[in-house]
């Protein structure tokens, strides 16, 4: 009853495949995708762990030395460090003590030899070995071994077809061999069964039976071939999104178990490549070359370096990018740079423009200052003099001399004495704000034209006009009353300097720009 349901169950999953492998959305796709690429991420964690459990088995071998440990520290490295594989299972020969455990040894090495490139070496110790003691011994592991080895010589002949179809065959003989001696309810016979149908030809039987292998199965190392050959089918069967799908899954099996010795990867690089995806493409072609050169896979580093151009020309692209990235940040540094010297320039030609402002306040400030002290001091001493003058003509009414008086004043004595004490004073508070006035006014007039003072003498008439004048009063008349001239006489000064100025007609102007002394 039992195998009746069981081929019951076969008949229906070949003729509903979808039972066990439906039709892959866009979202399972990237989904897979994205769960790749968390598990590249652990990479260097999981590597770390199973190395771990290879330091431990070394541990408990250095304490009791057996056969067991040696087979369980070979099995451990394989597709992860094949030389080191190789290298336990041969002492685990050397260690046998029967029959039975050198040929096990032998199987497993001679399983691995050609992906050390030793064809020839690895199909004449198998093919030396006795078959009816190897059956005896442990006839799945005979053919299971003579799969492997034929179908990794097979796979290294590729480009040469007669050399692939005769190792091809003697796999599938293998193959046939082994579903005759596997339970029928294994795990291993379901996944040997699938890969039988899809060598020979029969795709729908092939992905019903793989399906089902992926839904049941909690073995890594089958759940990574499973997929891997539902990608070969979703290949052949024109639909690339199932394609990638299944080598994503295949690849994540891989990464779980740390097995280094993989090719769902490298496939996937490859193919992500040809879809535009750059940098996923780099980062799974790069990891898989990594994984081919640590696990020592010389078979599977031959196969790698076809993707060499590839991931040559993906860096390059990559390079392409980063190198245009740099150049457009290069740009807009040395824009932001010229900007801000720009502003620096700018906001140091303002500073200095309020410096010279604040300077030039600070002059006009203290001008005032000096202005307003000295119009005070002056007032200060007419109003002394006024004082005076009242006193002494108070005194002369007084005594009855008011004739002596009025002669003084129409003699013009007093008012010369009075213009001549003004001079003085006005002189003294005018040098104080403009020291070099008489100097600054000759740098206007012509050479030959200079104004000479006498020797005791601040200011002359000349300089005193245009002293007035820098005061801000520029009206003939006043300057006329102010220096108790008469107006023509102050036209005619005015006239005269002008006439030997530089510049005859913005002399006066000129005059204006003189500064005071800060």
């Amino acid at each position: 009853m039992r195998s009746c349901l069981a081929s019951l169950l076969f008949v229906l999953l070949a003729v509903f495949p979808a039972f066990a492998a439906g039709e892959i959305s866009r979202d399972q796709l990237d989904k897979a995708i994205s769960r790749l690429d968390r598990t590249l991420d652990r990479r260097a964690a999981i590597i770390s762990q199973r190395q771990s459990k290879i330091d431990s088995l070394k541990q408990v071998y250095s304490e009791s030395e057996n056969f067991a440990t040696l087979m369980e520290i070979g099995d451990t490295y394989t597709s992860f460090s094949n030389d080191s594989a190789l290298a336990y299972f041969d002492l685990a020969f050397n260690a046998a003590v029967d029959d039975g455990d050198r040929i096990a040894a032998q199987l497993k090495r001679t399983a691995l030899m050609p992906l050390a490139g030793l064809f020839e070496a690895a199909v004449i110790e198998y093919e030396s070995i006795d078959s009816l003691e190897a059956h005896r011994a442990d006839p799945g592991l005979y053919y299971e071994s003579g799969r492997k080895l034929y179908s990794y010589i097979a796979s290294a002949y590729s480009d040469f077809k007669p050399y692939k179809e005769l190792y091809q065959a003697k796999a599938l003989d293998r193959q046939q061999c082994l579903l005759a001696v596997l339970d029928r309810s294994s795990d291993e016979y379901l996944f040997n069964l699938g890969e039988y149908c899809l060598l020979t030809g029969s795709l729908s039987k092939a992905k019903a039976l793989l399906g089902e292998l992926i839904d049941r199965t909690a073995d890594k190392g089958l759940l990574a071939r499973a997929n891997h050959h539902l990608s070969s089918i979703a290949r052949r069967q024109g639909d690339r999104d199932a394609y990638k799908f299944y080598l994503a899954c295949s690849s994540i099996a891989d990464m779980e178990s740390a097995t280094l010795e993989v090719a769902s990867l490298q496939e996937l690089g490859t193919t992500l490549y040809d879809d535009g995806d750059i940098n996923r493409s780099y980062r799974y072609l790069s990891t898989a070359l990594d994984n081919a050169v640590r696990c020592a896979a010389t078979l599977r580093m031959v196969e790698s370096s076809k993707a060499m151009p590839i991931i040559a020309s993906t860096y390059n692209g990559q390079a392409d990018s980063w190198r245009n990235s740099i150049y457009v940040i290069m740009a807009i540094m040395f824009l932001l740079l010229t900007v801000l010297v720009a502003t620096l320039f700018v906001l140091y030609r303002e500073m200095k423009r309020m410096r010279r402002l604040e300077a030039r306040l600070r002059i006009a400030n203290n001008g005032k200052n000096m202005y307003i002290g000295q119009f005070l001091k002056l007032c200060s001493i007419y109003m002394d003099k006024l004082n005076k003058f009242v006193k002494l003509a108070d005194r002369k009414i007084s005594a009855g001399k008011a004739d002596e008086l009025s002669r003084m004043l129409k003699s013009g004595k007093f008012i010369e004495e009075q213009n001549a004490d003004f001079y003085v004073v006005f002189d003294d508070a005018f040098l104080h704000i403009y020291p070099d006035f008489a100097e600054k006014v000759n740098n206007l007039l012509r050479p030959d034209c200079a104004i000479t003072l006498k020797e005791g003498e601040s200011l002359n008439t000349d300089l005193r006009i245009l002293a007035i004048m820098r005061m801000g009063i520029d009206d003939s008349a006043t300057i006329a009353q102010i220096l108790n001239y008469s107006l023509n006489t102050i036209y005619s000064y005015r006239n005269r300097l002008r006439s030997r100025a530089v510049d005859k007609d913005n002399f006066e102007a000129d005059v204006m720009k003189i500064a005071p002394m800060a």
